[in-house]
């Protein structure tokens, strides 16, 4: 515990140094005792780092999180996903927030390499380059390998040396500190900022194991390997361990790159259906698609196949899940306000005493306004964030996995409208709607039975179930912003807290003994 003080008064420096309370406290008023806790850590600095003043307020926020390193990274841009904490408008400003770090060196790299996978296997890779990204958690390498006596270009993906201990070190210590200001400042106890901070940890910690990423990367190619235009990059495991992931190396441009694209005759406007047609059948039809399609993750490639990169985080839907975000959708392209409402009560949604004709009309509040806007107006994945706010009213359960499946759908909409302004999001997603619910079972009658089987977690590959039973619990907790009380972290963040309230209880004794102490002596 006294090695989690120390960590976090070097955090607690860092915090003074970088600034970063004094933008923050420009969109939302931090505690008193806040303020004066980092004032006073900052009186021991001598300079501070000038800011740049062309920048927005958002950007050097984002640059100073940059700075001070990984865990503040990943604390910022999961702070994005999480206005009820911090505020609309704080949560806008963080969400481009960029995950980079300067490179580690290449020999460090290829010592990772060796040790991860063998000198057998080490002394096999050609042409290991220096490195050609280089994020908070790990950095890429382009080189080959011989695949059964065929050379192919290859990336390879190498975490970062100590990453995880620096990380679980520094975010132990902002869970401790988070502690400290729930048990001091009362007010900030229904903001569960324990809980947050460790929410943080278990789904980063996922993020630390490239196996996991890899398992997840297999999958998706499997699922998609017949999608004509889509190809995702083959894994090579036997050059893929904890540390080390290799896949195919991608020839082609980033999406973001459009005035590139056209140069090379590629049509964006149909990208830009493809990209979001995609994304809806893998949702619909494999209930696995890919939750950080932002356009740094999405190349095309020279045959003009739309590329993913980063695996990393990937989101699920069980079969419920499935036939409910597909009927939803088509009933509001339908304009079918009563059929939306029979799913949620057919399905179990909302209590089957709410009256159909009124969940219908809320529906309708949200979906006719939706036809009244021009077409770069309407997006799908706010028309869902409007309706889990209606449906809270009556009684909604909360659904986890289709809470991330929106915030994804708002970024793949996105990254279609800068290929094309004028994507259409419904007459692009009638199609793949449509085709998936015909060639299902009718939905109506067939939901009841699905209902029996709402947990489909699929794995294709043995070596990793627990692996991947992880990582679905936590992609899970990031949607829905908590943790399960019958999961396991559940008794290991309740372990954590028992830790830290022992700690403060005997540092509370201890200070009062040496108070008694010093009025005896003195």
């Amino acid at each position: 515990m006294i090695k989690k003080l120390i960590t976090l008064f070097k955090i607690g420096r860092k915090i003074a140094k970088s600034n970063i309370l004094n933008i923050v406290s420009k969109f939302q008023k931090p505690p008193l005792t806040i303020i004066f806790l980092f004032k006073l850590l900052s009186l021991s600095v001598s300079s501070k780092k000038k800011m740049n003043s062309n920048k927005s307020e958002g950007e050097r926020l984002s640059d100073s999180l940059e700075s001070m390193g990984t865990t503040f990274i990943k604390l910022g841009q999961f702070l994005a996903t999480r206005p009820d904490i911090i505020g609309e408008e704080l949560s806008k400003q963080l969400e481009n927030l960029q995950d980079k770090l300067p490179p580690f060196s290449l020999v460090q790299a290829k010592e990772i390499i060796k040790k991860n996978l063998g000198e057998e296997t080490f002394n096999s890779i050609i042409n290991l380059s220096e490195p050609v990204a280089a994020a908070s958690i790990a950095q890429v390498h382009k080189a080959q390998i011989n695949d059964n006596g065929i050379i192919k270009d290859v990336a390879i993906k190498i975490l970062r040396p100590d990453i995880k201990k620096i990380f679980n070190e520094e975010i132990d210590a902002m869970m401790l500190f988070a502690f400290l200001i729930e048990s001091f400042v009362k007010k900030t106890k229904r903001l569960k900022l324990v809980e947050v901070v460790f929410l943080l940890k278990e789904i980063t910690n996922l993020e630390m194991d490239l196996r996991f990423e890899a398992a997840a990367a297999n999958e998706y190619a499997e699922n998609t390997k017949n999608d004509i235009g889509f190809k995702v990059p083959q894994i090579y495991w036997n050059f893929t361990s904890e540390n080390v992931m290799t896949l195919d190396w991608v020839d082609g441009i980033s999406i973001r790159e459009t005035e590139e694209l056209k140069k090379r005759n590629l049509d964006t406007e149909k990208l830009a259906n493809d990209i979001i047609q995609n994304f809806l059948r893998h949702a619909v039809r494999d209930g696995f698609f890919h939750a950080d399609m932002h356009q740094g993750n999405i190349f095309i490639d020279n045959n003009g196949h739309i590329v993913p990169i980063d695996f990393g985080i990937m989101g699920r839907l069980d079969k419920m899940s499935k036939r409910f975000l597909a009927e939803i959708l088509f009933g509001f392209i339908q304009r079918d306000y009563r059929k939306v409402a029979e799913v949620h009560l057919v399905a179990g949604l909302v209590p089957k005493e709410v009256p159909i004709d009124d969940l219908a009309q809320a529906l309708r509040s949200i979906g006719e306004p939706i036809f009244g806007q021009s077409v770069k107006d309407i997006s799908g994945g706010k028309l869902l964030k409007q309706l889990f706010d209606v449906t809270e009213k009556f009684n909604m359960q909360t659904q986890p996995q289709l809470l991330m499946l929106q915030k994804t759908m708002v970024v793949v909409e996105g990254v279609a409208r800068k290929l094309n302004p004028n994507t259409n999001i419904w007459t692009t997603s009638k199609p793949v709607l449509e085709n998936w619910l015909r060639e299902s079972k009718d939905p109506i009658t067939s939901i009841n039975e699905t209902i029996q089987n709402t947990s489909e977690v699929i794995k294709r590959l043995p070596e990793f179930p627990e692996i991947m039973d992880k990582a679905n619990q936590a992609l899970t907790y990031l949607a829905s912003g908590q943790i399960p009380q019958n999961s396991n972290s559940y008794s290991d963040l309740n372990t954590k807290k028992s830790e830290m309230i022992t700690f403060r209880n005997q540092s509370i004794i201890g200070f009062l003994v040496l108070v008694i102490f010093g009025l005896l002596v003195f």
